[in-house]
C-alpha cells in the first residue's frame, strides 16, 4: 500500500469509527478536574459508590511521574454525588512504591482497597546512576535533575535490597467503620487496578493476575470472610498463540443479571492486540472459557451491572480521539454496543483507567486519571453523563 493509500485509508477508518460513534454519543451533563493536588501526578483510580451514597475513590498519588518510587494509596469522599469532594488522605504508604488502587464496599459495609508495590521504577534510577557516575565535566542527565535524583535515591535507600524485593506483593486495606479508619495491608492472590467484586452469593471474587510470583497466570481468587484472607479458585486459561506474561493484564469482572460471570482482560498479544478479550464463568468462577475478542479496542476496562440489569464497560482509548469511552450490554454480556465518547478530548495516551458509578437519579459517574496540557503532572477527572439512545445497538 502506498503512503498516499494508507494516509486515506487511516482517515477513512477514523471517519468511520468517529461516525459509529457519533450514533451512539451519550449526553454529557458535566466533564472537570477534581484532583486538588497539582504537585503530584495521579494514577489509576477506582469510584465505588456505598449503599448509603457516598462515593469513594482510590488512587496512586503523591506521585513525581508515571514511574517512581514515590506511590501511595490516596483516597477522597463525596456525600453530594461527585460535586464536593474531602481533601485527599493517604490510607497506605510502604516503602516501595503503591500503584493502582481499586475499592469496593462490601454487603457487610466494610470499605476495601487494593493495591500492588512494584520497582518498576528502579531501571530508570539505574539509568540515571550510570550517567552521575560517567560524568566528570559537571552533571550529565539521563533525564533528572540533581535534586530530583537525590530525592529518588533516598527513598529508595528505606530499604536494604533484599527487604526491598521482600515487600513487593499484592494488597489490600480494609476499614469496617465507614472509612474514619484502617487496617494495615493484608496479602490477596491476585492484583488488578479496580480490584474485587462482591457476589450475590456472598462470596467476594477477584480477577487478576500473579504478580511477583513463579507462577504466572491469570484468573480468580476469592474471599468467603470479608476480604480478610483470599483463596485462589481457578485458572482462566490461555488462548491458542497467546502468552500471558507479556500478553494478558489487567482483569476486571462482573456478575451478570443470569448468574453469569464475565472477566475481561487487557490484552497485548499479537492477535488482537490493544483489544479487550473477554472469558465467562457459568458455575460460579470455577470454570472459564477460552478468551475471545468482543471488538472493543481500548482498555483496561471496568463492569457494571446496571440497576435496570443492563451491563456497563468503561475503558480508556489510547488514540485519536484520545480518551475513554462505554460500551453496553442489554444481553448479559453476549454482545456489546457501540461506542460511547465519555470524553475525546485528550493530548495523549497518558490517561484512562475509568471507573463507573450508577447514581440515584440514573445519570453515571465516570472518574479517570489524564496528564492534561495543564497542571504538569496528571489529574483526576470525571463525566456525569446519560447513554446515548442507540448505546445498545451491535455495531
Amino acid at each position: 500500500m502506498s503512503l498516499k493509500s494508507s494516509f486515506l485509508h487511516r482517515v477513512g477508518c477514523g471517519l468511520l469509527a468517529l461516525t459509529s460513534a457519533a450514533a451512539a454519543a451519550p449526553t454529557i451533563i458535566e466533564t472537570r478536574v477534581i484532583s486538588q493536588q497539582p504537585d503530584y501526578y495521579h494514577g489509576w483510580p477506582t469510584v465505588a459508590r456505598r449503599a448509603n451514597g457516598e462515593l469513594w475513590v482510590a488512587w496512586s498519588g503523591g506521585r513525581e511521574a508515571h514511574v517512581c518510587p514515590f506511590g501511595q494509596v490516596v483516597a477522597m469522599s463525596s456525600r453530594d454525588d461527585g460535586q464536593t469532594w474531602t481533601y485527599p488522605r493517604v490510607l497506605l504508604d510502604s516503602a516501595t512504591d503503591d500503584r493502582d488502587a481499586g475499592v469496593l464496599e462490601t454487603a457487610k459495609g466494610t470499605l476495601l482497597v487494593t493495591t500492588f508495590t512494584s520497582l518498576a521504577y528502579e531501571p530508570y534510577l539505574q539509568k540515571q546512576a550510570a550517567f552521575a557516575e560517567l560524568s566528570t565535566n559537571g552533571w550529565k542527565t539521563a533525564g533528572m535533575s540533581p535534586e530530583q535524583f537525590a530525592r529518588w535515591k533516598a527513598c529508595h535507600a528505606r530499604l536494604l535490597d533484599a527487604e526491598r524485593k521482600g515487600d513487593l506483593g499484592v494488597w489490600l486495606v480494609r476499614s469496617t467503620d465507614g472509612g474514619k479508619t484502617w487496617s494495615g495491608r493484608l496479602p490477596t492472590v491476585v492484583n488488578s487496578p479496580h480490584g474485587p467484586i462482591q457476589l450475590r452469593d456472598g462470596r467476594l471474587l477477584y480477577a487478576g493476575k500473579h504478580l511477583w510470583t513463579e507462577e504466572k497466570k491469570i484468573g480468580v481468587c476469592e474471599s468467603r470472610d470479608d476480604g480478610l484472607t483470599w483463596q485462589w479458585l481457578a485458572e482462566i486459561p490461555t488462548r491458542p498463540g497467546d502468552e500471558i506474561v507479556k500478553g494478558y493484564h489487567e482483569l476486571h469482572a462482573v456478575e451478570a443479571s443470569d448468574g453469569t460471570l464475565i472477566a475481561q482482560i487487557r490484552n497485548h498479544n499479537k492477535a488482537n492486540a490493544g483489544e479487550t478479550l473477554q472469558s465467562e464463568s457459568t458455575d460460579g468462577g470455577k470454570t472459564w472459557s477460552v478468551p475471545h475478542p468482543i471488538g472493543v479496542w481500548g482498555l483496561p476496562s471496568h463492569l457494571l451491572r446496571l440497576r435496570d440489569g443492563r451491563l456497563l464497560m468503561t475503558y480508556g482509548h489510547r488514540r485519536p480521539p484520545f480518551g475513554n469511552q462505554a460500551r453496553i450490554s442489554a444481553d448479559n454480556g453476549k454482545t456489546w454496543g457501540e461506542a460511547m465518547i465519555i470524553s475525546g478530548d485528550g493530548v495523549g495516551g497518558d490517561l484512562g483507567y475509568p471507573s463507573t458509578v450508577e447514581l440515584a437519579d440514573g445519570s453515571l459517574l465516570t472518574i479517570w486519571y489524564e496528564k492534561m496540557k495543564e497542571p504538569a503532572r496528571a489529574v483526576l477527572r470525571q463525566a456525569r453523563w446519560t447513554p446515548g439512545a442507540s448505546g445498545e445497538k451491535k455495531p
